[in-house]
């Protein structure tokens, strides 16, 4: 199963500059006032040849008086739940505050590891300064910079041998594992439920029932496959942005141990960010997508309604539009059987494998009839084609001079391969290499 390490901190402390550095792109927006990340971010880091998700619990708007119970203390509780490591973050430019020391009672509760992060350590005289963080009770301190990355490799090596080696699923390793995804309350449970044919999962209309991921062995008509359900997760006293919070840490969990992503949406709600967030890191996994439409029942129709529905969809899912899309109900079992039709020709689909032979029969001959364009006066010459033996589907075009090729061409290699060989709801990536 992945590995979750979560960011948490105070306001204003660079979190998400952290979490930019980390995941390597600007996704979280960073501002000098504190309070700016209100939604969840997340990510893949890649270090030491590992992966390991990251989350950015962000900072909180203190509205009211009791600020610590209101807002510190549920996330921290969440962080320590979920998360296999923590990367506690202060800041060295404001000393040690009275938020920092009760992040730091709450978090010596958790068996889990936690990493004191002394962040805007950028000169030697802050790194002498960052010493008296000592008194919050940690044996190590991190002195880094996230906006420059100075410290950070040695956090992520340390990182690392505290994660150890990634888990298995020993029980199912040789069944297509399927993870059911979604917002609260879009259906999940009750989408699995109907495929046993038995309660298996509590479903009730609250947003955020299911408290654990759940995997069923769905065995039916010669079909079998591992059911997990991601369902987001509500506790007395938990507000609504918190089940959120939960249902993503579960859903990260098991869309990195999954082969096949169902992402289910809410016909009446539509595609929302936080369907997008999920997808993208499916994608960015190499993990088989399918689109599950839940509610379609209740949804008033006419004879362009799917089609319609189909595009605005996919229009939003672009460039990655090869992905199946169903239309179903949980409650009358529309089209539910047909789904594991799809689910399990896209775990075929994420596991072909094409001969080096084949491959290049084709798209050499596609190659010479539409040549790479000129850049910069430089011509380019494809050479050799091969899929890699990866678990995400993978190919290497090797040519002289790889680093001309344009994301246009790319695209065009990728819808060939696409139009020639079933792909539908797998993620491609290719490689360009020097000859």
């Amino acid at each position: 199963m992945g590995k979750v390490v979560a960011i948490v901190g105070r306001p204003n402390v660079g979190k998400s500059t952290l979490f930019n550095r980390l995941v390597g792109n600007r996704k979280a927006i960073v501002d000098d006032s504190s309070g700016v990340t209100r939604d969840r971010h997340y990510g893949v880091c890649e270090w030491l040849d590992r992966e390991f998700n990251v989350i950015d619990t962000g900072g909180f708007v203190p509205d009211s008086k009791d600020v610590f119970e209101k807002a510190i203390r549920e996330q921290v509780h969440i962080a320590m739940e979920e998360a296999d490591a923590i990367f506690f973050v202060v800041d060295v430019a404001t000393d040690v505050t009275s938020l920092d020391e009760e992040f730091a009672k709450v978090l010596r509760r958790t068996s889990k590891p936690v990493f004191l992060v002394v962040n805007k350590t950028d000169n030697s005289t802050r790194l002498q300064e960052s010493t008296v963080f000592y008194s919050l009770g940690y044996e190590t301190l991190y002195p880094i910079s996230a906006m420059t990355g100075s410290g950070t490799g040695e956090l992520l090596d340390d990182l690392i041998k505290e994660l150890g080696p990634d888990d298995k699923d020993e029980e199912s390793l040789d069944l297509p594992r399927i993870a059911v995804v979604g917002r609260p309350n879009v259906g999940k449970s009750s989408y699995v439920n109907a495929l046993l044919g038995e309660v298996r999962n509590i479903v009730t209309n609250i947003a955020g029932t299911t408290r654990d991921t759940i995997h069923s062995h769905y065995k039916a008509y010669d079909k079998e496959m591992l059911l997990v359900d991601t369902a987001g997760v509500r506790k007395k006293a938990k507000v609504h942005e918190n089940i959120e919070f939960y249902s993503v840490m579960r859903s990260i969990k098991a869309i990195e141990n999954s082969d096949v992503v169902v992402l289910m949406i809410d016909a009446t709600l539509g595609l929302e960010t936080q369907d997008m967030n999920l997808f993208s890191l499916a994608h960015k996994n190499g993990k088989g997508v399918v689109v599950l439409v839940n509610k379609w029942d209740l949804m008033e129709k006419d004879t362009h309604s799917t089609k319609d529905y189909t595009e605005k969809i996919k229009a939003k899912l672009a460039p990655f539009v090869d992905v199946p899309i169903l239309f179903i109900s949980s409650l009358t079992k529309q089209r539910i059987h047909k789904s594991i039709e799809i689910i399990l020709q896209v775990f075929e689909n994420l596991k072909r494998n094409v001969t080096t032979s084949e491959l290049n029969d084709y798209l050499l001959a596609v190659i010479a009839h539409t040549t790479p364009p000129a850049n910069k006066g430089k011509f380019i010459k494809i050479k050799y084609i091969t899929q890699l033996k990866t678990q995400k589907v993978s190919f290497v075009f090797f040519c002289n001079l790889p680093q001309y090729i344009r994301d246009a061409y790319k695209r065009f290699l990728e819808n060939k391969i696409r139009e020639k060989y079933n792909f539908t709801g797998v993620p491609i990536t290719i490689f360009f290499r020097k000859k």
